[in-house]
C-alpha cells in the first residue's frame, strides 16, 4: 500500500486533516488541483491567527508545516479516478496515468457554486458579490447592501444582514410574491424589498449600484448572494448519498455512504468558511486515524 490515507483537495480542509494524520504517523498523499475555490478572494477572514490572510499565504504556510512531518506528501495534482479493490484498498488514478494505493480516501473537493445569470455578478464576485457576511461583512460595514433572493423561503436571512448596515435591500428580481407576513418582518426590520427585475450590476472595479431593466439605480456597494452549488465531477462519479440539498452526506465521523471514503468541508454542508472547513478537516482526520489505528494493531501491522 502506497499511502495510507490519499485527501483530495489542498485547501484548509484537507491541509488541516494532513496536518492530524501527519502527527499521528500516517502516510498520507495530499492531491492539490490548483484551483481554490476562493482563488478571487483578497483575504481569508475570520479565522484566528490568520483573519485577513491572503488564500495563497494561508497555504503555503500550511505546507511549509507540514513538511515537519515526514509522512505526509502534498502534490499539485489532479484525481482522476478512485476505485474500491476492497473495503481498505483503493486505487487513485492521478493526472498523467500516476496511479496510487490507499487504505482510506478523504474527499476535501470544496463544491462549485453556479452564479446567477446576472450582468456584473462574475466580474464583482469575491470583491463586492459576497455568499458569507460573516466572512466579509465586516468590509462592507455600514454601506448600503443588497440580497438577491433566490426564493421566498430565503427571504428573512436578509434580517442577518442588519447585523452589518443599516442600509439592507433584497431583490426578488420580480420571480416571485413576497408574502404578506415575511414583508410585514422585513419592513418591520428596516429591510427594504425590491420586487422589479434586474438588469445588471455596475461599477468601477467596486459595486456602486444595481440596475433594474426599467433603468432605475438601486445604490449598493455589497451584494449577497445564495448560488445554486453542485460538485465536482470526481466527487460526483462515485454515487455517494446526498442530501436534499446536494450536499455529501456524511456521519459525525465525517464517513459517507461508501465504506473507506469520507468527506469534510464545504462539499458537506451550507456552513461554509475557511475555518470552519479546517475544523471539520481535522475531525476527520483525527476519526480516520482512530478507526484504521485500531484495525491496523487488531491486525498486527502497526510499525
Amino acid at each position: 500500500m502506497d499511502f495510507d490515507i490519499v485527501i483530495v483537495g489542498g485547501g484548509p480542509a484537507g491541509l488541516s486533516a494532513a496536518l492530524a494524520l501527519g502527527r499521528a504517523r500516517k502516510r498520507v498523499l495530499v492531491c492539490d488541483a490548483g484551483a481554490p475555490r476562493n482563488l478571487a478572494a483578497a483575504h481569508i477572514q475570520g479565522f484566528v491567527t490568520r483573519d485577513g490572510t491572503p488564500p495563497a499565504e494561508f497555504r503555503r504556510i500550511a505546507r511549509a508545516e507540514l513538511t515537519a512531518y515526514p509522512g505526509v506528501v502534498v502534490r499539485d495534482t489532479r484525481v482522476l479516478d478512485i476505485a474500491a479493490q476492497a473495503p481498505d484498498a483503493f486505487a487513485v488514478t492521478l493526472a498523467g496515468d500516476a496511479r496510487v494505493t490507499a487504505r482510506r480516501v478523504l474527499l476535501c473537493t470544496g463544491l462549485v457554486d453556479e452564479l446567477p445569470p446576472l450582468p456584473g455578478i462574475a466580474e464583482f464576485w469575491a470583491t463586492s458579490v459576497h455568499l458569507c457576511p460573516y466572512c466579509h461583512g465586516w468590509e462592507l460595514r455600514e454601506r448600503p447592501l443588497g440580497y438577491l433572493c433566490p426564493d421566498p423561503a430565503m427571504l428573512e436571512w436578509a434580517l442577518l444582514l442588519r447585523g452589518w448596515s443599516p442600509t439592507v435591500v433584497v431583490f426578488t428580481d420580480d420571480a416571485f410574491a413576497v408574502p404578506a407576513d415575511t414583508r410585514a418582518h422585513l419592513q418591520q426590520a428596516g429591510v427594504a424589498i425590491e420586487p422589479r427585475k434586474l438588469k445588471r450590476l455596475v461599477g468601477a472595479g467596486t459595486l456602486t449600484a444595481a440596475e433594474l431593466t426599467d433603468g432605475d439605480r438601486i445604490a449598493i456597494e455589497g451584494l449577497f448572494v445564495r448560488p445554486k452549488q453542485h460538485q465536482v465531477p470526481i466527487v460526483a462519479g462515485l454515487g455517494l448519498t446526498l442530501d436534499e440539498h446536494g450536499f455529501v452526506k456524511v456521519d459525525d465521523f465525517k464517513q459517507t455512504s461508501r465504506p473507506g471514503i469520507y468527506a469534510a468541508g464545504d462539499l458537506t454542508t451550507g456552513l461554509q468558511g475557511a475555518i470552519f472547513s479546517a475544523a471539520a478537516g481535522y475531525l476527520a482526520g483525527a476519526a480516520i486515524n482512530h478507526g484504521l489505528t485500531t484495525e491496523l494493531a487488531l491486525r498486527g501491522e502497526l510499525e
